[in-house]
């Protein structure tokens, strides 16, 4: 495989990919293309790369500052703006687990201790906090196992990943 071909094929399955994590498909593209690139890039080579307009790059760059996924470069005499992505792998998985918690799950369990408060004067109500209970339970243990990730070392979540196959 030509390396054009490579570079493509991974933009692409990045793009598939990352829209499991909440991201939408341009967004992730363009996270792919930064983090293969050898050199920081601007808007325009963003744009030219990835055949999108001016709008969709620069949407999707602040959006990926905002995660914290990209950052941006100034270069000296260079009036614009470049942008490198994290190049860790294990950073950009806790980035990731990080934001969807923060937009994800932390909504959710402040919804659902508040529904956890009704009064329990009908059976309505008393199977209504049963299942609000049930939910909470669940939300809390996705809420922790990305707080593990989010605070996880390399070797401690390769450790933890190889005990679940045990």
């Amino acid at each position: 495989m030509e390396f054009n071909e490579a570079k493509d094929k991974f933009i692409h399955t990045w793009g598939t990919l990352a829209t499991q994590w909440g991201i939408n498909r341009s967004m992730a593209q363009l996270h792919a293309l930064l983090l293969i690139a050898p050199q920081p890039l601007a808007t325009e080579d963003v744009m030219e790369q990835l055949q999108i307009s001016r709008g969709n790059a620069s949407m999707n760059l602040r959006d990926l500052m905002d995660w914290g996924l990209i950052y941006k470069q100034l270069k000296p005499g260079e009036r614009r703006e470049f942008f490198i992505a994290e190049k860790d792998i294990w950073k950009v998985a806790r980035q990731v687990a990080k934001e969807r918690r923060r937009r994800e799950i932390t909504p959710v369990v402040e919804v659902l201790n508040e529904l956890k408060t009704i009064s329990t004067d009908t059976p309505e109500a008393k199977e209504f906090q049963r299942v609000m209970e049930g939910l909470s339970s669940v939300v809390s243990f996705a809420d922790s196992t990305l707080n593990a990730v989010i605070k996880a070392e390399e070797n401690w979540l390769i450790g933890q990943f190889i005990n679940v196959f045990r």
